[in-house]
């Protein structure tokens, strides 16, 4: 059985983007996978957070995992500060690294440019992200078309680690869904949709109630002209609600078109908003009922614990590799 890791950070609230380009396919790859599913906490204090903000967000996403289907008996949920071994291989995979590798991120260079500071941290997470896949010898990496970059520097250090110390990190690849990879912003189909985002209108939070909601699609962005037709080129905004569509209705994009064949924009909204709202309602009771128990607390410490055998061992393995003086 292949072993799958990803990870979310816990900045800002997740969005129907995370929930249909990620977590629905966790939700599918539990079952025929042995799945690794984590809080990238370390990740989102690449940028300053507020702790109590931190803290909330945190158990908030784990807690969306589970509501979403993800089977705490099926695969490991965890946060990523409570497996030190993340931190320690993440150093070392910086040893290993080139600045110009780092340097040509698409990310680092987005997000750096024309500010006067930028934080060490936002440089060199690629190499933590690198060390998250190959502490667990990760076998495929779920990743949006914006990962595809960190991802091919996480298969260069496994490969120069390889090289130099010795065959023994998986080389990891790509597990990319071929629809509904991407869902793109509600006011600008040219950007991903993303919790970051400061305008509130441009994603549907997956704890958004309902009327909230349903105004948030009826101002979405549409093409000019009034069909209803999937050609992502042409007609990126009516495309990218039609995707959305499909996911939360079952419906394929073909039907889609038929249904509102010489309709106009409105009721495609009005109805698109109704299924996201169905969607989203029996996630949204299940994670408010596991917020009140307090389960996802258990979880998490049981999700560590599982990982960190694996975790701590590799790390072990590195090190002896590498040379380093070992305890006894």
């Amino acid at each position: 059985m292949k072993r799958v890791l990803s990870g979310i950070q816990p900045s800002g609230q997740l969005t129907l983007g995370n929930y249909i380009g990620a977590i629905q396919n966790f939700v599918k790859l539990q079952e025929t996978h042995e799945c690794f599913f984590m809080v990238v906490d370390l990740h989102a204090i690449t940028v300053p957070q507020d702790p109590a903000d931190l803290r909330e967000q945190t158990e908030s996403v784990a807690a969306l995992f589970i509501a979403a289907g993800i089977d705490p008996a099926k695969a490991s949920v965890f946060a990523q500060s409570h497996v030190p071994a993340h931190a320690e291989l993440g150093w070392l995979m910086t040893t290993l690294a080139n600045m110009g590798e780092l340097e040509r991120m698409t990310q680092f260079k987005d997000k750096s440019e024309g500010k006067d500071s930028v934080g060490a941290g936002l440089f060199v997470y690629p190499t933590l992200m690198a060390a998250d896949i190959l502490v667990y010898n990760a076998d495929l990496v779920p990743v949006g078309d914006d990962q595809k970059q960190h991802l091919e520097l996480t298969r260069d250090l496994a490969q120069r680690f390889n090289h130099r110390y010795g065959d023994y990190f998986t080389v990891p690849e790509p597990y990319i869904p071929k629809v509904g990879a991407r869902i793109m912003s509600l006011d600008d189909a040219s950007k991903k949709m993303s919790k970051s985002n400061p305008n509130e209108g441009s994603a549907i939070k997956l704890l958004d109630p309902p009327d909230v909601i349903r105004k948030k699609i009826s101002r979405a962005t549409t093409d000019s002209g009034r069909e209803v037709r999937y050609n992502p080129a042409e007609k990126p905004e009516v495309s990218n609600l039609m995707s959305i569509y499909a996911h939360c209705s079952g419906m394929s994009l073909d039907e889609i078109e038929a249904k509102y064949e010489g309709q106009m924009y409105g009721a495609f909204k009005k109805d698109l908003a109704e299924h996201v709202v169905a969607k989203l309602a029996p996630l949204q009771d299940k994670y408010n009922e596991i917020r009140s128990s307090g389960t996802i607390h258990d979880i998490l410490k049981q999700g560590a614990d599982k990982v960190s055998a694996i975790a701590d061992r590799t790390v072990r393995d590195v090190k002896e590799r590498m040379g380093f003086l070992m305890p006894r």
